[in-house]
Order: structure tokens, then C-alpha cells, then sequence
């Protein structure tokens, strides 16, 4: 099969797939995430078809909505690739993807890296960044029933990866304890430089919604 139609095979089985997910990890969040992977992958070198495979399947079975089942997006994802007679290396390498882009919280290690993984990572970590990121980080917040912001809670930023997975912090605290801390993460040049205006725009946004909390402005 060709890479071109094994792509647009995938696009179709994201968008059914995902028909129903929450809004921050749907088809459009991961429609996102490929334009900026695509975007990333011009200034690396890496193997595209990794890059375009990983980026639009980095989230077919997300564990956060499948009870915290770690095993579910790499067996959904290995499962259609085989479908697309994909090379086994290349299955291999989108199942690592997919199992190490997450930001885990608890100062994990990271336990396999590769120059398409960073592009992935950097892509899927811009859009919890700037204007898109505040919208899904507060869509997310209201799907879980989370406070906007209660000042007697503060953030944790020593949280094991078992906390991190079950905190329901309010929403404000995120910022904090993820979204903030990804400027200086980025794994590429061009990811970091896209970073930079993004973490820009949420520090603002965080100046502006304290002054209004407190009936500054």
C-alpha cells in the first residue's frame, strides 16, 4: 500500500474512532497536532511516515478515557497499522510514540527517544499551549466537574506519576503543574521558538484572570 493512501486510511479511522471523544482530544486536537508535527518535521531529520503515523494515532485510545489503561492506545494503534500492512519497524516505532509522548507529571524518565518522537512530542505539547491550550485545559476541567481556581489549594509540583493521574486539582492549578513547564521541554528549534509566544500568551491570560478574581479590573 502506499503511503499516501495508508495515511488518508488513517485520517478516516481517527475521525471515526474519536467521533465522540471529550473536546481537547478529539479529531480536531489531533488534526492540530499533525499540521504542527508536519510543520516541526521540515527543519529535522526524520522519516515522515513515522512523524505523520505517530502524530495522528499518538491518541486513538488515550488512557485518561479508557481507566487508566496505558496498554489500550498502543494495541488499538498496532492493530489497524497491521490492518495497513505497515512495516513491523515502523509499527514498533509508532507504538513507542505512543507510549512515551505523554507529559506523566512525577519528573518521569523517559524510557525511549528518537528524533520523530521529539517531533510528535513537541507538536502534541504545543496545542496545550496559548489560546488552544486554555480552551482544553478549561473544556477538560468542566468534562472532570473541576473548580476554576480556589486560592486555598495550591499547586503541587512534586506530585508522583500515581498522583498526577488522579489529581483533581482545580483548573488554574494545571497551568502550574504541566502547561507552564513544557516551554522548557521542547525537545526541537522550531518547536521552541513556537513554544516561546504560546507560554507568552498563558502567562498573560493567568495576570489578567487573577486582577478580575479580585475585582482589580
Amino acid at each position: 500500500m502506499e503511503h499516501s493512501q495508508r495515511i488518508i486510511n488513517t485520517i478516516a479511522f481517527v475521525q471515526s474512532t474519536l467521533k465522540n471523544a471529550e473536546g481537547g482530544h478529539d479529531w480536531f486536537h489531533i488534526e492540530r497536532v499533525y499540521k504542527n508535527a508536519l510543520k516541526i518535521a521540515q527543519g529535522e531529520q526524520v522519516n515522515t511516515a513515522v512523524v505523520e503515523l505517530g502524530a495522528l494515532l499518538h491518541d486513538i485510545a488515550d488512557s485518561k478515557f479508557h481507566n487508566g489503561d496505558e496498554t489500550a492506545g498502543p494495541r488499538v494503534a498496532t492493530e489497524f497499522l497491521l490492518s495497513q500492512n505497515t512495516d513491523s519497524a515502523v509499527i514498533e516505532h509508532v507504538v513507542q510514540i505512543i507510549k512515551n509522548i505523554s507529559f506523566k507529571g512525577g519528573n518521569k524518565a523517559q524510557e525511549f527517544t528518537s528524533p520523530e518522537l521529539d517531533v510528535v512530542q513537541d507538536a502534541d505539547r504545543l496545542d496545550a499551549l496559548g489560546a488552544i491550550g486554555i480552551a482544553r485545559t478549561f473544556n477538560y476541567g468542566g468534562y472532570k466537574n473541576r473548580k476554576l481556581y480556589d486560592p486555598s489549594i495550591s499547586p503541587k509540583l512534586d506530585m508522583t506519576v500515581a498522583e498526577y493521574k488522579k489529581s483533581d486539582a482545580p483548573t488554574i492549578n494545571h497551568f502550574y503543574e504541566k502547561l507552564l513547564l513544557l516551554k522548557d521541554r521542547m525537545n526541537t528549534q522550531t518547536g521552541r521558538k513556537m513554544a516561546e509566544r504560546r507560554h507568552q500568551y498563558m502567562e498573560d491570560f493567568l495576570t489578567e484572570f487573577y486582577s478580575e478574581w479580585e475585582g482589580e479590573k
